[in-house]
């Protein structure tokens, strides 16, 4: 599936939530008609609090498959409650993202280098925003998109070719793209008062650079893929 039928496929399972929850909270209004937020037994409009986990991160079109990387994912959410079991979402997070070898190898597109170290470590400042459906135990499920803000970047490589060592850093000749726009899908455990356990799958959306290095470290276009595994926790 190209990456304009994915958005397309995002956009209508958005829609489609948003149209089943409210359709089922107007259903159930006269059956679940205890009052309650969406952890707090008193609702209220928004609430706030902090996310702290971590990314297992990939480069679709790299050499290198399996979530090695490992990056920090910390910031600040904001639920605004739409209906009794739907909110919006908005966070504003550092996020690491990014690719690891996992051992030396030859390289697929040229067997005469032999690649020993390589990595992409990306920073960005990122923005998701979400719709959310919560149960009666307050767990909840959403979707959404996010926009994220390249804030510095390294792809460090280590290998040899025909006996010479090349050590550089492959992300200074070919950049990467400064917007990142991802779709993602989720799921919080909810675990005690406003504690959440949270698991998260994103992809990018567009290619997150303009220029693919030589085919000796590179096969493709790339584009982040990670899963989120975070704890939230949402103040009174």
């Amino acid at each position: 599936m190209n990456k304009s039928r994915k958005f397309a496929a995002l956009i209508v399972i958005t829609v489609s939530l948003t149209v089943f929850s409210s359709a089922l909270f107007a259903q159930n209004v006269e059956e679940d008609d205890e009052p309650h937020g969406l952890y707090l037994e008193k609702p209220r409009v928004f609430y706030g609090g902090v996310v702290v986990g971590a990314n297992f991160s990939q480069v679709d079109g790299d050499y290198y498959a399996g979530y090695h990387k490992v990056g920090a994912n910390v910031g600040g959410i904001v639920y605004a409650q739409l209906a009794k079991h739907v909110a919006l979402s908005l966070e504003i997070l550092y996020s690491q993202k990014g690719s690891k070898s996992d051992g030396i190898q030859n390289s697929p597109g040229i067997g005469s280098v032999t690649v020993i170290k390589y990595g992409i470590n990306a920073n960005y400042a990122e923005i998701p925003v979400m719709i959310n459906y919560f149960d009666k135990r307050r767990s909840h499920a959403g979707v959404g998109v996010s926009y994220g803000r390249l804030v510095n970047i390294s792809e460090p490589i280590v290998a040899d070719s025909f006996s010479s060592k090349i050590n550089t850093d492959l992300s200074v000749n070919y950049p990467f793209k400064k917007n990142d726009f991802n779709f993602l899908a989720g799921a919080e455990l909810h675990l005690w008062k406003g504690l959440f356990l949270n698991v998260r799958f994103q992809y990018s959306i567009v290619a997150i650079r303009t220029d693919i290095p030589p085919v000796a470290y590179a096969r493709a276009d790339q584009y982040n893929n990670l899963w989120v595994v975070r704890l939230m926790y949402l103040l009174k």
